[in-house]
């Protein structure tokens, strides 16, 4: 059935196509953050292994909502490794050869900080330039929980 939620076809797809790389990045995210949480080493092993599990449903709650997003708008969300590493943004590599916590605490906090960005520079194209103010709120608020996820991960350096 076709999408009739006011916003034009064109503008629907350009949509889609953004939040295709925001799902990308997404997904890059939580798998560096599943590696994260398996192979973290060093004396705050299991303090590590629960934080880096709480932030990592925290990203299988956005994923869903990315893709959930997209659906509404009337298209199909992406959904192979190929699509995501041809979409993200992020490095799909580790930057660090060791597997001690600092070193995936500043990753991670590189990878968020690079999607807050990311975020911020959409909002206003969303809602004012394609006139779907309902996906600008949405990426306001995925902003907002990148914000926090990066506090969090940035107060563990300091």
């Amino acid at each position: 059935m076709k999408t009739n939620i006011g916003i034009s076809e064109n503008k629907r797809q350009s949509v889609e196509i953004e939040l295709s790389k925001f799902l990308a990045d997404e997904f890059v995210l939580a798998t560096k953050t599943r590696s994260a949480h398996w192979n973290v080493e060093g004396i705050d092993f299991y303090d590590k292994h629960i934080f880096f599990e709480t932030q990592l449903h925290q990203l299988d709650e956005i994923i869903d909502g990315v893709a959930e997003r997209i659906r509404s708008l009337g298209h199909y969300a992406p959904a192979t490794l190929k699509e995501f590493l041809e979409l993200t943004h992020l490095l799909e590599v580790k930057r660090s050869k060791t597997n001690n916590s600092k070193a995936y605490i500043t990753e991670l906090l590189a990878d968020h900080e690079s999607i807050i960005i990311h975020c911020r520079e959409n909002i206003h194209y969303f809602g004012s330039e394609l006139k779907d103010f309902g996906t600008s709120d949405f990426i306001a608020n995925l902003m907002l929980t990148h914000e926090k996820m990066a506090y969090l991960l940035r107060s563990h350096l300091n």
